[in-house]
């Protein structure tokens, strides 16, 4: 377990969080300690400040319409770092942010009354973004085991219908934390192209994984059939801790998925802001070892966390996540299990997101950001145990 004795974040201060301008922070009452929402409370990585702080001496005007050249060159190159490679500047394309490419990946591949298949439970907009236009979602649960969450193919195949057209993953999985491997990426790659589904993988915190997380493989990396019928979303705001600067890339080895992605959504998708462009660009060139530094506490604080739970509430079934600082805690057993996020809001003065929103049968889950100091994590943990002891 990584010494987290001196670690600079440690410091983290709440006063300096619960500012006007900090929604995690100020939603709830000052009793209440906010572990929902997914930001971090550390602080951004030097290179990013310094580049804002310079952008921020040039006029703001337009920023590069057509997809800022410089970021361009900089994320391919990162994209072949990690296994992705092949892809053109024709197949990428910015947006303000990877949850309008849930939307955008929906609208251009489905037609009303199709169906879209997602497994769960699952970051609720992959959800709203099914059903808010007219889709119908096909969802499938994954399977609980004692070493966590797995996909079920046999459940995959078996809900499967002639009106399912598109196939929405996770990688790495929210909630659940998992990096899907090698050999589940393949099976699933033949199920799609089985089925002639086309896929948008959302791999927004791919790089947030920890040491013992089994290889990270870019799910359009698993062959170049699969390639073709894949969009792939990501972007820095999670690893990076800059949600406030929204941005994000669509890309695909197909760049005509990326174009049917963009027409879809013209005219009604904004831009991505100038100071994002210069955001992501910092955290490219000079924000490696901010990142290291930083999923190394995640991992210390994601251990203790652990040892915690085993020790304090074992009745709670919990896998450690591989990737993401996100906790999916379950409390069916509890007697206020029906309103469970609202128990631990009132009577343990503990914020954390509620099961439901995540999928059809979660109820009685919650989910748990372990993104802060030690010290405000211990105190979340310790009101989280004397809740549910209660």
């Amino acid at each position: 377990m990584t010494n987290t004795a001196a670690h600079p974040y440690n410091d983290v201060s709440p006063d300096a969080l619960r500012h006007a301008d900090n929604l995690k922070w100020t939603l709830f009452g000052e009793d209440v300690l906010p572990m929902w929402v997914a930001d971090m409370d550390f602080p951004v990585a030097p290179a990013i400040l310094s580049a804002l702080q310079d952008r921020l001496t040039r006029s703001i005007g337009y920023a590069q319409m057509r997809g800022d050249p410089l970021l361009k060159e900089l994320l391919l190159a990162k994209l072949e770092r990690d296994g992705l490679s092949g892809i053109t500047p024709e197949g990428l394309a910015f947006l303000p942010g990877v949850v309008p490419g849930l939307y955008a990946a929906v609208q251009a591949l489905t037609q009303p009354g199709d169906e879209v298949m997602s497994v769960i439970p699952i970051y609720p907009p992959f959800l709203s973004a099914i059903t808010d236009h007219g889709r119908v979602l096909n969802a499938v649960p994954l399977l609980e085991n004692k070493d966590g969450w797995t996909m079920d193919f046999a459940a995959l195949e078996a809900a499967m219908t002639p009106k399912t057209k598109l196939l929405m993953l996770c990688h790495p999985h929210n909630p659940a934390g998992r990096v899907w491997t090698r050999e589940e990426l393949t099976e699933l790659a033949e199920f799609a192209l089985k089925h002639e589904l086309h896929v948008v993988s959302d791999e927004l915190h791919a790089d947030l994984r920890y040491s013992d997380a089994p290889e990270y493989v870019p799910f359009a990396a698993i062959n170049a059939e699969l390639a073709q019928r894949t969009v792939t979303l990501t972007g820095p705001c999670k690893a990076y801790n800059t949600a406030g600067l929204g941005i994000g890339a669509m890309l695909s080895h197909n760049p005509e998925l990326v174009t049917r992605l963009e027409k879809a959504t013209h005219g009604i998708m904004g831009h991505a802001g100038a100071l994002s462009i210069t955001m992501w660009q910092a955290a490219l060139k000079g924000g490696g070892e901010w990142l290291t530094e930083t999923v190394k506490y995640l991992q210390a604080n994601r251990d203790f966390m652990t040892d915690f739970l085993a020790r304090e509430l074992p009745d709670v079934p919990y896998t450690p996540p591989q990737a993401t600082y996100l906790a999916w805690l379950d409390l069916r057993k509890h007697s206020r299990a029906a309103d469970i996020q609202t128990y631990l809001l009132e009577e343990g003065k503990l914020a954390l997101n509620d099961g439901p929103p995540f999928g059809d049968g979660y109820q009685g889950f919650v989910r748990l950001n372990f993104a802060t100091s030690r010290e405000l994590l211990i105190e979340g943990l310790e009101r989280l145990a004397r809740a549910v002891k209660g």
